[in-house]
């Protein structure tokens, strides 16, 4: 049985020999009728817009850094930035329903979002504007080619101590910029409609790949991914769009260089703004923890990358699209995201004298911790967040790398119309594996946390914990 999205072509009557023609005309002088009454009905009512149930406003600041701060992303970099061949942005949606209820959304073109940040922006806002922090959502693009963001001091060097301080003052400076960001939004409210749609796009593929040494970075067509672009329209009442809202499953990794860039996020958000010269376009990363952009390497190919995801949203605004009706609905929890077996001082004493840099610098800060708190925890505050606009769009936003099978699973479970998922969601703590990663082993399942200060590898109960909550949140917005 043909899908919706083949292509019928339709014929009239040919009109052959007197019978035909006959036909034909009756054909003509109905639609000529039906056109005329059409056309006298507008009359009636000239100019008149549909019906508008929400009130919308989009905005976004500029927030590359104004000096050549060190990057975040790929540990290889051994000096700061050097230039900027694509600024950064930071932007919000303010979306209000016919209750008056409101929902922020804030995308960023960072690496990630410290966890005292959305602590600290969501305070703000709710204190400002009376929005709750499970009306707020933020979300980074994951660009491997913008600032270092932290929201403290965890190496204990000069040189660590001079670039963790510009990492800081960037990050507080950044937080205030943000809230002020929803105020503008808030202050420009009009009338809009919503809808939703969605498309594809090919660029992403698995980066685990199985060798007899175990899993390791590199392309692995066969491995899962999720190629979905979902797309978020709002228009306003003459129907001219005042923000794109879309996403997709992959690292920000395309390019290498030491110049401030938002990747192919970045071109891709770009190119939709020109096409759509009144509208905002916002990138929401997805569940990319395991994919990468290919091929990659150079500036060239963040530009084709980014006009390809841009094309596929275009492509999705021609679709028939799903008009939005109803409230806007939130939860959000922070669950205790459970580590594996915690190491012991002793254990980190002896770790700290390997002659593996970076497996001693990791035992070094964590026995930092251990000496200013006494212990080291047995449990992450894990953000999960689920929104609900109307009874026809979920979106399940989750901290941290996570992998794609988080949303290839949630999107098989979650009986809803339509569901998006989306990682990189209010705190990038590090990555988030599935079981069948942790399993597996490799860079995402555990190998990731000696860059930080993790303790240790997640329990094997974290897909479970993770889907569980997302469940549980989402059984409370019926």
């Amino acid at each position: 049985m043909p899908n919706r999205n083949d292509i019928y072509e339709a014929r009239l009557f040919p009109g052959a020999g007197a019978c035909g023609r006959l036909v034909h005309l009756v054909l003509c002088v109905v639609l000529l009728a039906s056109t005329t009454a059409v056309s006298s009905a507008a009359d009636k009512n000239p100019g008149s817009p549909p019906k508008l149930e929400w009130k919308a406003a989009a905005a976004r600041i500029k927030i590359t850094p104004d000096s050549m701060m060190w990057m975040a992303g790929f540990a290889s970099r051994t000096k700061p930035a050097d230039g900027v061949t694509l600024d950064l942005y930071a932007k919000a949606v303010v979306i209000q329903d016919e209750t008056g209820g409101q929902l922020a959304v804030i995308t960023l073109d960072l690496v990630g979002i410290p966890r005292m940040l959305r602590v600290e922006v969501a305070g703000a806002v709710e204190k400002a504007y009376g929005i709750k922090p499970a009306f707020l959502l933020l979300n980074a693009s994951h660009t491997h080619s913008g600032p270092e963001v932290r929201a403290e001091r965890t190496e204990p060097t000069d040189d660590q101590t001079r670039r963790a301080a510009e990492a800081i003052t960037y990050t507080r400076q950044l937080a205030g910029k943000l809230v002020d960001l929803v105020g503008e939004c808030r202050l420009r409210l009009q009338p809009a409609r919503l809808d939703y749609g969605f498309a594809r796009c090919g660029f992403a593929m698995n980066r685990r790949a199985p060798t007899p040494k175990g899993y390791v970075n590199r392309p692995y067509p066969p491995g899962p991914v999720d190629l979905q672009v979902p797309v978020l329209r709002i228009a306003g009442a003459d129907n001219q769009n005042m923000a794109v809202i879309f996403g997709y499953a992959c690292h920000n990794t395309t390019l290498p260089l030491l110049q401030f860039n938002g990747d192919y996020a970045g071109y891709a958000q770009q190119a939709i703004e020109a096409a759509h010269p009144s509208a905002v376009a916002l990138f929401v990363t997805g569940c990319g923890g395991d994919q990468n952009p290919y091929p990659r390497g150079t500036l060239e190919l963040a530009q084709a990358h980014g006009r390809s995801l841009a094309t596929a949203v275009e492509a999705a605004l021609k679709t028939d699209l799903r008009e939005l009706t109803g409230a806007v609905r939130a939860a959000y929890e922070e669950i205790p995201l459970a580590y594996s077996r915690i190491p012991t001082r002793s254990e980190l004493e002896t770790r700290q004298k390997s002659a593996v840099t970076l497996e001693a610098l990791y035992a070094r800060r964590l026995l930092g911790v251990l000496d200013r708190n006494g212990s080291l925890p047995s449990a992450y505050p894990y953000p999960v967040q689920v929104l609900r606009f109307g009874d026809h769009l979920t979106l399940v936003a989750l901290g941290g790398e996570a992998v794609v099978d988080y949303s290839l699973r949630l999107k098989r479970e979650i009986a809803d119309a339509h569901v998006w998922v989306a990682a990189y969601s209010n705190d990038v703590m590090t990555y988030i594996p599935s079981l069948r990663v942790l399993r597996e082993g490799g860079y995402e399942a555990g190998d990731a946390i000696k860059w930080g200060t993790h303790p240790a590898p997640w329990s094997e109960n974290v897909e479970d914990h993770i889907v569980g909550a997302v469940h549980r949140l989402r059984k409370t917005l019926e």
